[in-house]
């Protein structure tokens, strides 16, 4: 996946369609945590077994890919908009992660 790729169709999207007033980080952040709560309402009232197998109805499995799609998305211009390098921003946090969480 190229990120950079994906980041320069996004904008280029929105343009053709005039919305980057409306793409700030504030709207896009919001607009990542609205997709983020549908993705979140498709396992809502599923058991924990229910949810790892979910993927194995393939409308559900659609509807999952779909969400997942719209985060990544918003997330990915949040990330342009906010001139956030993400394979760095990653690398730095895995770091920060491994020193707040050892290995007992």
């Amino acid at each position: 996946m190229d990120i950079y790729a994906l980041q320069l169709k996004l904008r280029e999207f929105a343009a053709a369609r005039h919305w980057q007033p409306f793409h700030t980080p504030k709207n896009l952040s919001t607009a990542l945590m609205v997709e983020a709560a549908e993705l979140g309402e498709i396992f809502q009232w599923m058991s924990a077994e229910e949810s790892q197998a979910a993927h194995l109805n393939p409308a559900t499995k659609e509807r999952i890919s779909d969400e997942v799609a719209d985060v990544l998305l918003y997330l990915l211009q949040v990330a342009d908009q906010c001139a956030i390098d993400i394979p760095r921003a990653i690398a730095n946090k895995l770091v920060k992660n491994a020193v707040k969480h050892p290995v007992p």
